[in-house]
């Protein structure tokens, strides 16, 4: 018996135990069941949205960080296979979007972003999701234009001894299982955490009948101590390991090795005195060690074998203030420093020397803060100084047809870029509604895959390219009463020496950097309605149009006009819903213009996907769910989706080549959580 089997029996032997004491309530004492999430949630607070990754959703329960940011309106997913999708905001991907888990930065290595940083992020196993729209914060982090997404997990202080458990198992179509265990051991002076996950599927099927290359399996790991001596001080130390293959339809080569390593020291002190609220330090060392090739997942090629590895380390002190009453500062500094190397090798497999190819380093300090007029107004604003230096170590850069010298070999780049947001927030009087108005600014140092990975339109080095510089406008309402949840939120913003990945050069298929200028505007709008006590009404709409001034041609990688809508129905401990999933046409395209994670490949027709659900809370800590996605079987691509087959003209053996990456097909899943 494999020692995930042995998981799943564990599971139901305790859901049984709780059976028993459970069915002597009446089932009127487990009416508040959990619904499960169709359309996504409502902003939180302005420009912010926050989730509980543990509750479930449809359509399926996702694996992994892409799979579930998709869930949430304004987002989209690039379709590369089973896994590893790369996410968009508003159409932005990479490092416009930043990504913390627990405050550490985790970046992938791979040159073609098989492993983008979201592939490590396995969702369940945190506690909170916090979306920020567009550059309305400094204390995450530089550069990100876009959107910051946070992952947290949020370990409480125990006041006896005792533990907390969160476990879960998933069935699917696809021969998908998934199995999840968050561990919590503890009494006043500490805790011992312990968790992991493992999921796998086989290659998918679409609409059409066709099967994609696109089987997985993954895993995690992670363990950490903390020492909680009193409520307001804690020190942790963690260790976390995970490691999985992924096949891909959209490229020659599969990924067969994620292996990532990472320690993690925090610290917290908290309520000081009456004007230092709190203080806190965390330091981190992770590593990705990531394997390609086309010989282990698919009918074995002439490829063979590429490595590349990253190692990230850096650090974060922060210290909350109060100096007023109505005042709360923050001031921070942060510094991370990346290197990344790679090696090769035949289908033999005896690699050649490793390469350093890259060395990036990041400094910054910040101060955000928030200052309450009155009971109806607020201020809240930052800023942030980031030094950046980045070297090109390779002596050379390998074409499509031999290896030349690299005309920016050993040079060093630094620059010193600012970003800075101020927004107010005003209660209209008599409602439960806020408004709210900001502006940011934010500039953007180029990553690894716009400096290194990808040449300029002059050179075969992408290594000068210069920062983008984007100011933006951010508004919205939100409105909550005790039968419906509105929020709308728009922008409106205009990117200077925007970088753009320009595919169309066939002597540089892997595409070349260049700087242009943008203007965008879109929106997002969530509601949720009780229509009942017994039925709720959700839907969500999000709409981007985005324009290279430069050029005026539509700016690329935009997904369409999107629109969910979901009707539930509860009584007592159980529930029934649907989502209905409606995207439009997408005209609006620039023939093989992109970023560093896809290109247009073309218009793209529009459709229409109904799912079904149901939830079955059994006992106040075990819940039933299940779904029905896709459930007309339609064939089906997104817009932003990878070029099908091979990416390149070619074809993978044995499976059909499409224009896109088709999306699943009708698919079946059953899950079971148990939270003690």
């Amino acid at each position: 018996m494999t020692q995930y089997s042995m998981l799943t029996l564990a599971l139901f032997a305790a859901f049984n135990a709780q059976t028993a004491t459970a069915l002597t309530s009446s089932a009127n004492d487990n009416a508040d069941i959990e619904h499960v999430l169709v359309v996504g949630q409502a902003l939180s607070s302005p420009v912010t949205v926050l989730t509980d990754p543990k509750k479930p959703r449809q359509p399926l329960p996702a694996h992994d960080g892409a799979d579930y940011l998709k869930t949430i309106p304004g987002f989209s997913v690039t379709r590369k296979g089973g896994a590893d999708g790369d996410p968009l905001f508003r159409g932005m991907a990479g490092s416009r979007l930043g990504i913390l888990v627990d405050g550490e930065n985790i970046l992938g290595g791979c040159n073609m972003r098989m492993d983008t940083p979201t592939a490590y992020i396995y969702p369940e196993l945190h506690d909170s999701v916090t979306v920020i729209k567009g550059p309305q914060s400094v204390r995450y982090g530089a550069g990100h234009s876009a959107a910051t997404i946070v992952f947290e997990r949020n370990t409480e202080r125990f006041t006896e001894p005792g533990y907390r458990l969160h476990a879960s198992a998933l069935a699917a179509s696809a021969n998908r299982n998934d199995q999840l265990v968050d561990l919590t051991l503890g009494n006043q002076t500490g805790y011992l955490l312990l968790n992991g996950s493992h999921s796998q599927a086989d290659n998918y099927r679409t609409g059409d009948g066709n099967k994609v290359h696109s089987q997985y399996q993954r895993y995690s790991a992670n363990a950490s101590a903390g020492w909680t001596p009193d409520d307001n001080h804690t020190l942790e130390l963690s260790f976390t390991r995970s490691d999985g293959e992924a096949a891909y339809a959209d490229r020659s080569m599969d990924g067969t090795s994620f292996l990532r390593d990472s320690i993690n020291l925090r610290g917290e002190k908290r309520n000081i005195n009456n004007w230092l609220n709190e203080l806190k330090f965390h330091v981190f060392d992770n590593s990705v060690d990531h394997v390609m090739d086309d010989q282990q997942l698919r009918t074995a090629g002439m490829m063979g074998y590429a490595n590349v590895t990253r190692d990230t380390h850096g650090g974060r002190i922060s210290a909350e203030l109060t100096p007023l009453e109505q005042l709360k500062v923050t001031l921070g500094l942060d510094q991370q420093v990346n290197n990344h190397s790679s090696r090769n090798a035949p289908p033999s497999g005896v690699y050649s020397a490793t390469i350093d190819d890259a060395r990036i380093r990041q400094f910054g300090v910040f101060t955000e803060l928030s200052y309450q007029l009155d009971s109806r107004n607020s201020l809240h604003g930052g800023y942030r100084l980031d030094q950046w230096q980045a070297t090109d170590q390779r002596d050379v850069i390998s074409s499509m047809t031999a290896a030349k010298p690299n005309p920016s070999a050993q040079q060093t780049r630094s620059d010193n870029l600012h970003s800075a947001f101020a927004r107010v927030e005003h209660k209209l009087a008599n409602t439960s509604a806020l408004v709210y108005f900001g502006i940011g600014h934010t500039e953007r140092f180029p990553d690894y895959w716009e400096l290194i990975a990808k040449e300029a339109e002059q050179s075969i080095s992408g290594f000068n390219i210069k920062p983008e510089q984007t100011t933006q406008l951010d508004t919205g309402i939100m409105y909550r009463n005790a039968k419906t949840e509105f929020s709308v939120s728009a922008f409106y913003n205009q990117v200077d020496d925007f970088i753009l990945v320009n595919y169309s050069n066939m002597m540089k298929a892997n595409g070349f950097v260049q700087n242009i200028d943008t203007r965008s505007y879109g929106a997002e709008l969530s509601i949720a309605h009780a229509l009942s006590n017994s039925w709720t009404a959700e839907t969500a709409l999000s709409y981007v149009h985005a324009t290279n001034t430069s050029d005026n041609t539509p700016l690329p990688q935009i997904s369409p006009l999107e629109w969910r809508t979901g009707l539930s129905y509860s009584r007592d401990n159980w529930s029934v819903g649907s989502l209905m999933r409606v995207v439009d046409r997408q005209n609006r395209y620039t023939l093989n213009q992109g970023n560093i994670v896809g290109k247009d490949l073309g218009a793209a027709a529009g459709f229409v996907i109904y799912s079904l659900n149901a939830s079955w809370q059994l006992t106040d800590s075990t819940l039933f769910s299940a779904g029905a996605d896709n459930l007309f079987d339609k064939n089906y691509a997104e817009f932003v989706s990878r070029a099908g087959g091979n990416g390149m003209g070619g074809g993978i053996p044995g499976f059909i080549q499409t224009e896109r990456v088709n999306e699943p097909g009708r698919t079946f899943w059953l899950k079971l959580q148990l939270t003690l």
